[in-house]
């Protein structure tokens, strides 16, 4: 029973890490794509002040989810950490660069340190999604196998299912943000901007599916469980989310950005949750149960009842947060002058 709870508030953790830091990395992904210094200004100035205040908090949930694996399951946590190492360390580099670079491009005012920042900035966003997709498909397909070391450091995160992983979370970023930003833009009172990025939302969702679709192959071939699961009891949530992302399409074309947002976000977590019905009990392949690794109850009582403590606080927190900068409009004139 514990252990279950246990189980599902990581995954809410999870979930609610793809859903916000998620849309980070995608606004990153734009920036990229924004053009140069004087044609991209304007966006970059919109997803420079939609992620400002929150991209640093958006990792707690990412530190949550670490915690709890490590004390919830420790043989999972270490078996993951020791075979996945690689693309782990990507990831966290590409974290650490991604902020640090996004503050430095802040501060800067020479024109050529803010190109080199802004790069760096973009680029980390796109490659650090992609490690993170790769390790999740490496988990769901069965090529962690238990024990400290156990799994191949180099080919256990490169087949063709945590490929496909890694693209996918690279679209998903990428896709939420287009969508997020539409309605940041349409608050800030900038229509030509929110109708880039619903262009954007709109082709990325589409290469989305067709992305998703072609999984379907390299699923049954590369990770036949998985796919037995999907197919299976998750596919009622597997359908939830391909009507939602297919609701989309509507939604973005008559410009209904606040539900979009909703049903892109319900979209993206019917198909986290569809992962975590089609693999229960099993979390690494063959036989390493919820049940066989969870940590004693003794911890798991404390560690729930922490976890219900520091929520009290650190929800209401976010959510502040979060409102607070959603009804601030940005202070367009200012922030122009810096991007340029």
């Amino acid at each position: 029973m514990l252990a279950n709870l246990t189980l599902a508030v990581m995954w809410v953790g999870l979930t609610c890490y793809a859903l916000f830091a998620g849309a980070d990395f995608g606004a990153g992904a734009w920036d990229l794509l924004a053009g140069g210094p004087r044609r991209g200004a304007e966006q970059r100035a919109l997803i420079e002040h939609s992620i400002g205040p929150v991209w640093e908090a958006n990792h707690v949930w990412l530190i949550f989810v670490v915690v709890l694996l490590w004390t919830g399951f420790p043989p999972v946590f270490a078996a993951v950490m020791s075979t996945l190492y690689l693309p782990l360390t990507f990831a966290a580099l590409g974290i650490i660069a991604r902020g640090a670079s996004f503050a430095f491009r802040k501060v800067s005012s020479e024109p050529r340190l803010r190109q080199v920042f802004g790069g760096l900035f973009a680029g980390s966003s796109v490659v650090t999604p992609f490690f993170l997709g790769t390790v999740a498909g490496a988990v769901a397909t069965g090529r962690v196998p238990p024990g400290l070391g156990a799994g191949n450091p180099y080919t256990s995160w490169t087949g063709p299912s945590s490929l496909l992983g890694g693209v996918l979370a690279v679209l998903a970023c990428a896709y939420l943000a287009a969508v997020y930003l539409c309605q940041d833009a349409t608050r800030s009172g900038e229509p030509q901007l929110a109708e880039a990025f619903r262009r954007r939302a709109l082709a990325t969702g589409a290469v989305t599916g067709a992305v998703a679709l072609a999984g379907i192959a390299i699923l049954h071939s590369d990770a036949p469980q998985l796919f037995a699961g999907l197919t299976g009891r998750a596919l009622p949530l597997v359908i939830f989310s391909a009507v939602a992302g297919a609701a989309e399409f509507p939604l973005l074309w008559r410009r209904h950005y606040v539900t979009a947002r909703v049903v892109a976000a319900l979209a993206v977590t019917a198909i986290l949750w569809g992962w975590a019905v089609a693999q229960y009990p099993v979390l690494l392949e063959p036989n390493v149960t919820v049940a066989a690794s969870a940590a004693q109850n003794s911890v798991l009582a404390p560690t729930l009842v922490a976890l219900a403590v520091g929520a009290v606080i650190l929800v209401p927190s976010l959510w502040w947060l979060y409102s607070l900068f959603q009804q601030r409009p940005r202070e367009r004139t200012r922030t122009l002058r810096a991007m340029r």
